[in-house]
């Protein structure tokens, strides 16, 4: 019976090492790996998309005239309205301080910056509404962290092929590789 009892145990002791490894698997690779993976980036200034409501989008994300989309605003479009200072705000004081006052361009972030192989023009896209491939900035009263992933260098929220697949073949538009891949 003492030779059971031990394989018995033994057994137990190789079920008991496989569940450890294998929670401890899951605790790297859903929680450390990933903060190794990224690094937590925060955006020049804080932006509030909230108090920005009484504008529509389009006055600092526009549609040029060629059909290219601005993207990002630039300091002139700050500048339309705060050239002087609109509140006493940390933000609003490093805005016109170490930018406007200096005609200096602000490095935002960016959020979803494509791969290279990727071609991507906003102009096909504009029946779309905003929040089908962003995320809805409307509420949001300071600007969220940026994760860049450290191997690639982009963003851990760009936009993924399969959303952009499952879009084009809701609205009958090709998937075929060179409508998006140069």
């Amino acid at each position: 019976m003492a030779q059971g009892q031990t394989k018995g145990s033994g057994n137990l002791i190789v079920l008991c090492a496989f569940l450890v490894g294998f929670i401890g698997a899951l605790i790297v690779g859903w929680i450390v790996f990933p903060k190794v993976l990224y690094s937590k980036k925060f955006q020049p200034i804080d932006f509030s998309h909230e108090s920005h409501q009484d504008s529509d989008c389009e006055s600092c994300h526009y549609f040029r005239d060629d059909g290219t989309f601005s993207g990002v605003p630039n300091i002139d479009n700050c500048i339309e309205c705060h050239e002087e200072m609109q509140g006493d705000t940390e933000a609003e004081r490093v805005l016109v301080e170490e930018y406007i006052q200096k005609d200096k361009p602000i490095p935002w972030l960016i959020y979803a910056w494509q791969p290279d192989n990727v071609y991507f023009s906003h102009a096909p896209h504009q029946k779309l509404d905003c929040v089908r491939c962003h995320r809805d900035v409307s509420k949001e009263k300071s600007t969220p962290p940026v994760y860049i992933n450290r191997i690639t260098g982009y963003s851990k929220n760009t936009m993924k092929m399969v959303e952009c697949e499952k879009c084009h073949a809701e609205q009958g538009a090709s998937n075929a590789c060179q409508v998006c891949h140069k």
